[in-house]
């Protein structure tokens, strides 16, 4: 009885693409590393090389030190607070919300979800006028609550959170409701264990979005001291935009949470592709 081959020809195209692409994506990042341990010097009398003659810090220490006019640590610090409060935000308010839409009856249910899901057909930049019209009202300019409230309840997050749970069987709630449990108490010891993974995705979303956003907050914010990073690093191109090891060794220290979050939270991100991940047996 002969054995079907497979054909290994889509495989190694399959392969050789993403490698392609791994590359093309990773080679501006190796560089973006080497230019930053690179004297200002090396790099505009040296022709092209990539690895640097010397190695030296002193684009980091310029930048975290000696520099007082474009403080990146405290830029850094106003985003690690910024990003984290405004993730911490997103998880009650879109745990919440999700979990009314998914397991509670209430009286035109329905159609606020259809009109919320409606929403997203709007681009964001056309709330700008009227977002920043309210923060101006209730004196938020120049505030991290400017960045940690506006956008705490994505729809994006309530409907993949909502679409997770409506994986877990309503069975466990009339179990828990059997015993006594109140909605607070199934949300917090049935629901919430089963949907970890999407919302370690939501609180990954979130947080590279508010340490990643650079229009709202170069609109909200004046005060340098204030700012987040990544408004800051325009100051710094129009700073240095003809020393480009400074530029790339601030571009470089303000990306470490995000690669560090991303790193360690891969697996979670791919476990909750499947919508049941949460449901075992």
């Amino acid at each position: 009885m002969s054995s079907k081959r497979t054909n290994p020809l889509p495989k190694i195209i399959a392969f050789a693409f993403l490698l392609i692409m791994a590359v093309i994506w990773i080679i501006p990042l190796l560089w973006g590393v080497v230019t930053s341990f690179k004297s200002e010097i090396e790099l505009q009398t040296v022709g092209f090389k990539f690895l640097p003659i010397e190695w030296v810090l002193t684009n980091y220490t310029t930048l975290l030190v000696d520099n007082a006019s474009t403080p990146l640590v405290r830029w850094f610090t106003n985003s690690v607070f910024i990003s984290v409060s405004h993730t911490l935000l997103v998880l009650i308010v879109v745990t919440l919300s999700a979990f009314a839409f998914s397991r509670l009856n209430f009286k035109g249910k329905n159609g606020l979800f259809a009109f919320l899901m409606a929403t997203m057909m709007f681009p964001g930049v056309v709330n700008l006028i009227p977002l920043y019209k309210i923060i101006d009202i209730l004196g938020w300019v120049n505030s991290p609550i400017a960045m940690i409230v506006p956008g705490a309840a994505g729809v994006f997050n309530i409907f993949l959170v909502r679409q997770f749970m409506n994986n877990i069987p309503l069975e466990f709630d009339e179990a828990a409701r059997m015993d006594g449990a109140s909605d607070f108490q199934i949300l917090g010891k049935v629901i919430l264990p089963l949907i970890k993974p999407v919302l370690l995705v939501v609180a990954l979303f979130s947080f590279t979005g508010s340490w990643n956003d650079f229009l709202w907050p170069s609109i909200v914010f004046n005060d340098i001291e204030k700012m987040p990073i990544t408004p800051g690093l325009q100051l710094l191109q129009g700073m240095y935009q003809a020393q480009p090891t400074l530029l790339m060794a601030g571009a470089l220290f303000a990306i470490i949470p995000t690669f560090i979050l991303y790193l360690f939270a891969q697996k979670y991100f791919l476990e909750s592709m499947s919508l049941s991940a949460g449901v075992k047996g």
